[in-house]
């Protein structure tokens, strides 16, 4: 999600929308705030309450789109080990991730000494937050601390899977079809099957039809990677139609296509929506303790009307993206990711060093090498 795409205002466009109807999902799904929006407004957030969710789709496709483009540009299979690139990957999320989860615990504390609301998380646990940190809370059955955090660590999951069969690959032909193969079972099996949705291999169909439009976007292989792309969605939709799938479908043949025309690095030329897709993963990581915050403000008021549920709901959005804002700036943007890593680093170098003259301790402690 947090890519550098290279000024491509396509994707930019692409992920500012997605982000704000996560977000309007969002609005809609947690809070008395959200209740009064379907009360007063039931057409409109209703939608947004069924349908917002499948924004995660676009994020889905973008996301293969551009791991193809950054790990097998021309289809080729990595030469090297991916487990440093899937290091690279898991600082690069879990650097912000983990700071919006103390955002998140903090507003919930907060929320939770004011208003009584299924949507406030429960007092986190060490463990809960152990789990997070490693990405593996759904894995492990551990309640969400901040809505939408499942996707992170499916992120994770698909970029390391995505890292692994390209390596296993080896032969330019068979690394890119071994990702088409995985794709394929995903969308013909386990995307049927919601008891996998922990798992990157339920989503991988949607991430391999981002990664397939990449390819098929080259000019000297467009119409053999289109014909298989297009061939294999069609079929499984036909077999099992999901609207997510042909959702996911619509988003790739646009990058594809997109990139083929050139207007991948042209279109639109929108400032608003390329500074909205920058900071979409910073919007997607803080809107939710905004959301608490707000929610306890709201509950606190004695307005009861469309008019004010409507300015709420806009104080809320608008908070959003200055929280957001604020956060890629100093969290998650690449220097200052950078930074924080680096004196991460820096700490526990300096924790083990100390450690290491501690009696006992020091004994249990590897060498330095």
């Amino acid at each position: 999600m947090s890519q550098n795409t290279n000024r491509m205002p396509l994707v930019d466009a692409l992920k500012a929308i997605a982000a704000l109807l996560v977000l309007m999902n969002h609005f809609s799904s947690y809070g008395p705030l959200a209740e009064a929006a379907r009360d007063y407004f039931p057409l409109v957030f209703n939608w947004f309450f069924e349908y917002g969710r499948m924004a995660v789709q676009v994020f889905l496709v973008i996301a293969g789109f551009l791991a193809a483009r950054g790990l097998s540009a021309h289809g080729q299979a990595l030469s090297g080990s991916p487990l440093p690139l899937i290091w690279k990957r898991y600082l690069r999320l879990v650097v912000p991730y983990l700071a919006a989860i103390g955002l998140a615990i903090i507003a919930a504390a907060i929320a939770d000494r004011w208003m009584e609301d299924d949507a406030i998380p429960a007092r986190a646990t060490f463990l809960q937050w152990l789990a997070h940190a490693a990405l593996l809370h759904g894995l492990l059955g551990f309640d969400a601390l901040s809505a939408g955090v499942w996707y992170i660590a499916i992120d994770f999951q698909l970029f390391a899977l995505m890292a692994i069969l390209l390596w296993s690959g080896r032969v330019r032909i068979v690394a890119p079809a071994l990702v088409l193969a995985i794709a394929s079972a995903s969308l013909f099996w386990f995307n049927r099957d919601a008891s996998w949705d922990n798992w990157a291999i339920y989503f991988f169909g949607s991430y391999g039809l981002g990664a397939a439009a990449w390819w098929a976007s080259d000019r000297r292989q467009m119409s053999a990677w289109l014909g298989v792309m297009l061939t294999i969605a069609i079929a499984a939709l036909v077999i099992d139609f999901r609207l997510r799938i042909a959702l996911a479908l619509a988003v790739a043949l646009l990058l594809g296509f997109g990139r083929r025309s050139g207007l991948l690095e042209q279109w639109p030329n929108a400032r608003p929506l390329a500074f909205l897709g920058q900071i979409s993963y910073s919007v997607f990581l803080v809107h939710f303790p905004v959301l608490l915050l707000t929610n306890t403000l709201y509950t606190q008021t004695d307005y009861d009307s469309s008019l004010s549920t409507l300015v709420w709901l806009g104080l809320s959005l608008a908070a959003s993206i200055a929280a957001a804002t604020l956060f890629y700036r100093w969290i998650e943007s690449p220097e200052a990711s950078r930074r924080i890593t680096a004196t991460c680093g820096w700490l526990f170098a300096n924790t083990l060093a100390v450690a290491r003259k501690v009696p006992v301790i020091g004994t249990l402690l590897p060498n330095r090498t």
